[in-house]
């Protein structure tokens, strides 16, 4: 059997951290396995489904880089589908028309309640045959009435449901629409769908999807002889124990994006949400698809940490190709309203500031101080550094530093050294004048990896800027 997983958001918003995990499940094992991972767009809901919620999806996984195999799937596009199976269900009497009114639903419900019993439909419009005036009906399944429903899920074990329990499912509307969850599995049985997974806020859903996957299986109208494999994932929980959502801060994809997270360290966070390899911390993405496997999938919900996520960053930004984080400290760089061009490389910067920043938008900050002039100096650091002798071992440093026939790091320390010596003072009291007169204050990168990045010229000059600002 090939394995076909499926993501199936519904575009009534962005891409959230839920959907993300689960569309990083999917696609993992797929890839695993050598299937195949499909997107499907859930849009039957038109009052919410929007252009631009799908274009949010879309561009979420495309930055993620779970790339999908095949067309996209649009239910909207296979209303006459659904329409087709739900005649064929009519016709083995394994649907019918419901004529009933909201007001006799209700009084039939309120009944039931008084009893102390489960609000549900009775089916009985079930033996009906004949049409009600003025109503226009919808279409319920006929759901089994005995036996158990069993949910062989991979994350949760075995799950039983009484039939008795599961009423007869509306799966179209009086408007003639189908029901999400018929579209669900009409979608996965043509889709040849072998594996589900999906939030565990689907498991009430799913017994009933297997009775209509087992009704259309036995008329013949699917791919396959048997419900897909489900595996029903908990839900991430914020840092307060409850479910993440807007609350809690950032919980749309590209918003982590937007904070200087790497999609890398993104995936990497969310594999370990539910998900473990031994106590191995740090996956690149051939390692995510070489250990992944359903079976170590936790049954507990997990706690989204923020200061976790920016550790896993961290350590994919210290051993990230130059290259590839130039290009995207370019962008945050260019968000901040820095314009990169000019400067010194961008992969020199990314060598000096990898292992001091969790972040590209922290990478971005400190970058700025090597692509923009000084245009103020920090009071406290030029009233602890720049009284007596301070002026004068900057001028000093600075004759040195000029006379060097190589700029790199090792000339440009063993200058700061000798002047130290020389003046018999730390060298803390040579040093920070020169992050000064470099950075208007007191933090950088080790100073001779600043000056040679900067350059001879634009550090000789931005000395001498600050010599002259003393000398005023």
């Amino acid at each position: 059997m090939s394995v076909v997983t499926r993501f199936a958001p519904s575009p009534t918003g962005y891409l959230h951290i839920g959907g993300a995990r689960t569309a990083l499940y999917s696609w993992l094992y797929a890839r695993k396995h050598g299937g195949r991972f499909v997107l499907r767009i859930e849009d039957t809901d038109r009052e919410r489904s929007t252009d631009e919620a799908v274009q949010a999806i879309l561009d979420g996984m495309a930055w993620l880089g779970l790339a999908h195999d095949g067309d996209i799937t649009y239910q909207t596009q296979r209303f006459e589908r659904y329409a087709q199976v739900t005649e064929k269900l009519l016709e083995a009497g394994q649907a019918y028309r419901c004529y009933c009114t909201r007001e006799e639903l209700d009084e039939m419900r309120e009944a039931q309640r008084a009893r102390k019993e489960k609000p549900r439909y009775d089916g009985r419009c079930r033996t009906r045959t004949e049409p009600r005036e003025g109503v226009e009906p919808v279409i319920r399944f006929v759901n089994p009435t005995q036996g158990d429903t069993v949910i062989r899920d991979v994350v949760k074990g075995d799950i039983s449901v009484s039939n008795s329990e599961l009423d007869d499912l509306i799966i179209a509307r009086s408007d003639g629409t189908p029901t999400y969850n018929f579209c669900v599995v009409v979608d996965d049985l043509d889709m040849g769908i072998t594996h589900v997974i999906r939030g565990d806020d689907h498991v009430n859903n799913t017994p009933r999807q297997i009775n209509i996957f087992q009704a259309l299986i036995n008329l013949g109208l699917g791919k396959t002889e048997q419900s897909p494999v489900y595996a029903h994932v908990p839900m991430i929980l914020g840092e307060d124990g409850k479910r993440l959502s807007k609350r809690h801060g950032a919980v749309g994809v590209m918003s982590y994006r937007d904070q200087g997270y790497l999609p890398e360290a993104l995936l990497n966070y969310l594999v370990r949400l539910g998900w473990a390899h031994g106590d191995q911390e740090i996956f690149t993405r051939d390692e995510m698809i070489e250990h992944f496997d359903l079976a170590n999938v936790q049954g507990g919900a997990a706690t989204f940490d923020t200061k976790k996520l920016d550790w896993v960053n961290q350590e994919h930004i210290k051993v990230a190709d130059a290259a590839y984080l130039a290009d995207q400290l370019a962008w945050h760089l260019r968000k901040q309203g820095v314009d990169p061009e000019g400067g010194p490389p961008l992969t020199d910067l990314v060598e000096i500031l990898r292992e001091r920043s969790k972040t590209l938008v922290e990478m971005a900050e400190k970058s700025q101080m090597f692509l923009q002039p000084v245009t103020n100096y920090d009071a406290k650091a030029m009233a602890k550094f720049m009284g007596d002798p301070g002026p004068a071992l900057l001028q000093q440093v600075r004759d040195a530093l000029a006379s060097l026939k190589e700029w790199h790091d090792e000339p440009i320390h063993t200058v700061v050294k000798q002047v130290a010596q020389t003046a018999d003072v730390g060298m803390g009291k040579v040093a920070q004048p020169l992050r000064i007169a470099v950075s208007g204050n007191v933090v950088s990168p080790s100073i001779d990896q600043t000056l040679r990045v900067l350059g001879r010229d634009e550090s000789l000059a931005r000395i001498d800027a600050l010599l002259k600002h003393l000398a005023q």
